[in-house]
């Protein structure tokens, strides 16, 4: 299967080369592969720029972390289809770094990862259930302990009692606390 795809790979390039070097000449095919390059090197700098702030606004609660993450996903596709020689491949990577082909493709990318990711999830849940684990509707039996955590600062400015700390007179590797 992969050998079929290199090759409908290899012959796709071949013959827009040979198309587009007829047409405006093999000098300016040339010219034209190391403009596309560059450009694209310049989109995929800006772009990972753009989308590492997206990340961090969905992280501080102001975007949509779906976008952020659709967009990370077509930059990086984006960015692999530059490295990858060819003209074809550098005119779909020149797409997917732009924000606007960005912004037309991204339901389609949301579409398909929200059925991969569907996938993996029921798959999980399945492979959870048979080895034992915690799926959906599964009711873990035990005793429920009622109560509150205290937590006091002390004149020494040290915190006594917080839901982290060990209990008085217990040690912790590096940590002792006092009674």
């Amino acid at each position: 299967m992969y050998a079929v795809l290199f090759l409908l790979y290899v012959f796709v390039e071949v013959t827009a080369l040979i198309v587009v070097g007829s047409a405006i000449g093999a000098v300016w095919t040339v010219l034209l592969l190391l403009a596309g390059t560059a450009v694209g090197l310049i989109l995929m700098r800006s772009q990972w720029r753009r989308v590492v702030e997206g990340f961090r606004k969905a992280a501080a609660g102001r975007g949509e972390p779906g976008t952020a993450v659709a967009d990370g996903a077509l930059v990086a596709a984006g960015s692999v289809l530059m490295f990858v020689p060819g003209l074809v491949t550098s005119v779909l990577g020149l797409a997917l770094l732009l924000p606007p082909t960005r912004w037309a493709v991204r339901p389609l990318a949301v579409l398909l990862a929200g059925r991969r990711a569907a996938v993996l999830v029921t798959g999980a849940n399945t492979f959870g259930r048979m080895r034992g684990g915690y799926g959906p509707g599964r009711v873990v039996d035990g005793d429920v302990v009622e109560g509150e955590v205290v937590d006091e600062v002390f004149e020494d400015g040290v915190r006594r009692g917080g839901a982290s700390d060990p209990a008085p007179g217990t040690s912790t590797p590096g940590r002792s606390v006092l009674p």
